[in-house]
């Protein structure tokens, strides 16, 4: 083998020019007084929490070869391949020795493949390659692709926002990942494009500023639509329904034929939520972070999350879970709004699974070491036709169900579930004459505004009692803020008499009824406030 390429590295030196070349070594030369053990610092995600992980890198004599230990996953053990060609390919030499990674702390589990960068860096410092001085006041996150580059990972912010309470406040990332990153305050962001690139930051830093975004220029670029409420034709009694709905924070449910619209206005209720505060934005974003479902959000979620996940859905999907958990459906709709069309096509296990979280707005997962706590508070928006053929309400259309088969078909919603679900809504098919209709209709801007007054008047009533809407009170408040005058009472009691509803439905009425008088401005709930709740709950006799 020719001399050249006998064990020799490249180290980085500045010249007169102030350029930088690369000399080569001896790989002996380079070694000697320097430490075979190389210790770089990442970070891993347990759930939505991330947790310091110090990477110990052992380069020594033997057979050629790579081993990771400290309970890695196959993405960590498959990143031995993506290291070795990303170093090759970088400029830099891969030793011909026996090289030990470990990942403390040892007894919890690490996934994914945010490590990669930082076990290169450490594998370049073990071989005196470059200095390892230079490693220690960085966090260093990111997957190497073969030629070096720095590809995205997931869970930047979670990190970002675990750094901004530690010691450590420099966090070396994807360039991709800069957005996340740069938000948290108190903490230096430094994007990095590949591999070479990093080894010249890390021997200057200070040639290059830290990358920071504004809260305010993060929300102003990810704050619009793309659907509004003057699309939608007709429907008046279900868009007044789901203006209710979003004011006082409450479930909702849509019966109706195939065609009537249902998804169409589901997905438009995100357009008339509030808008988001910085603390929501944050805690979304941190929520898609882990998840990994933020390549088309450019980094930062600015409005409400939309979820429609597919009625094939497993449980442990919906609610989140797995041997590392990971946030589900229902977390990824925080803020936002679950919508579960087909509702009674869902399992029976999984619809079960949402009881929880529609009473406690969170979710817990519990393993052997710890419980993980997933926060979940979502409008719940769902859908079903009336029968399996859609034409039970249908007055045009003859429906061939056989009441049993019908039965059937809405027994597989449970009555404890139907019951947090405030209001049922009948959603017909949309006529001719409101098809054909050219005039504009009421835009998702002018109900916005109405629910965010309504909204205004429920924050200043519960600022003391640790809620923020109507949907959320308890059997104490619903005494002290739903009372009800004589012909009030006189009306609500008959409805319950003839109609037979339950109990927990006379205290959604009641709450109800107060969004709807917050809608009105008006501080009593009278009997006309009373009388459209209870049209909101006339349904629930096909379900008994």
């Amino acid at each position: 083998m020719p001399a050249s390429r006998q064990g020799r590295v490249r180290l980085p030196i500045r010249e007169a020019t102030g350029q930088r070349a690369v000399v080569r070594l001896p790989l002996a030369e380079a070694k000697k007084g320097g430490k075979m053990i190389s210790k770089t610092s990442s970070f891993g995600l347990f759930g939505l929490e991330a947790y310091p992980v110090e990477i110990e890198i052992d380069v020594a004599k033997g057979l050629p070869t790579v081993t990771l230990v400290g309970l890695t996953d196959t993405a960590i053990k498959e990143s031995r391949e993506r290291v070795r060609s990303a170093i090759k390919n970088s400029g830099f030499q891969w030793p011909s020795q026996r090289i030990t990674v470990n990942l403390a702390p040892s007894d919890i589990k690490k996934e994914g493949s945010c490590f990669d960068l930082a076990i290169a860096l450490g594998i370049l410092a073990s071989t005196g390659q470059i200095n390892a001085e230079l490693l220690r006041n960085f966090i260093f996150l990111g997957e190497l692709s073969l030629d070096g580059r720095i590809r995205q990972v997931r869970g930047i912010l979670a990190i970002s926002l675990a750094m901004a309470n530690s010691a450590m406040k420099n966090l070396v990332l994807p360039a991709e990942n800069a957005k996340e990153a740069g938000i948290v305050p108190n903490l230096s962001a430094w994007p990095q494009n590949n591999l070479r690139e990093t080894v010249q930051f890390l021997s200057d830093p200070l040639l290059r500023r830290p990358f920071k975004l504004t809260p305010e220029q993060a929300l102003e670029s990810n704050t619009d639509y793309e659907l509004d409420f003057s699309e939608v034709k007709g429907q008046y009694f279900a868009k007044r329904a789901l203006e209710v709905a979003v004011s006082g924070g409450h479930n909702i449910l849509l019966i109706g034929p195939p065609g009537s619209g249902k998804t169409m206005l589901a997905k438009r209720i995100p357009t008339i939520m509030p808008g988001l505060t910085l603390d929501e934005a944050l805690e979304i974003t941190r929520i898609h972070s882990v998840a990994g479902t933020l390549l088309k959000k450019d980094g930062f979620m600015g409005t409400r999350p939309f979820r429609c996940p597919h009625h094939s859905i497993s449980d442990i999907a919906l609610i989140g879970g797995g041997s590392i958990p990971k946030p589900g459906e229902i977390s990824l709709a925080h803020y936002g709004v679950l919508f579960l069309d087909e509702l009674p096509e869902f399992s029976r296990k999984a619809l079960e699974a949402l009881r929880q979280p529609l009473e406690e707005d969170r979710i817990c997962i519990s393993r052997i070491k710890r419980t993980i706590i997933f926060p979940a508070c979502f409008i719940l928006a769902a859908a079903l036709n009336p029968c399996p053929c859609g034409n039970y309400f249908d007055p045009q259309k003859t429906c061939h169900c056989h009441p049993a088969k019908v039965k059937n078909y809405l027994g597989k919603i449970s009555g404890p579930l139907l019951d947090r679900i405030d209001i049922h809504i009948e959603v017909p098919q949309v006529r001719y004459r409101e098809l054909s209709d050219v005039s504009e209709a009421e835009s998702s801007k002018i109900i916005r505004q109405r629910v965010e007054n309504a909204r205004a008047i429920q924050q200043e009533r519960f600022k003391s009692a640790g809620i923020f809407c109507n949907s959320q009170m308890r059997n104490k408040l619903i005494k002290k803020y739903c009372v009800l005058d004589k012909q009030a009472q006189e009306l609500l009691r008959m409805a319950i008499s003839e109609l037979g509803f339950s109990a927990r439905a006379y205290d959604k009425i009641l709450k109800v009824s107060r969004t709807v008088s917050d809608l009105d401005g008006s501080e009593n709930i009278r009997a006309k406030h009373v009388a459209e709740a209870i049209q909101y709950r006339s349904l629930d006799r096909s379900f008994r």
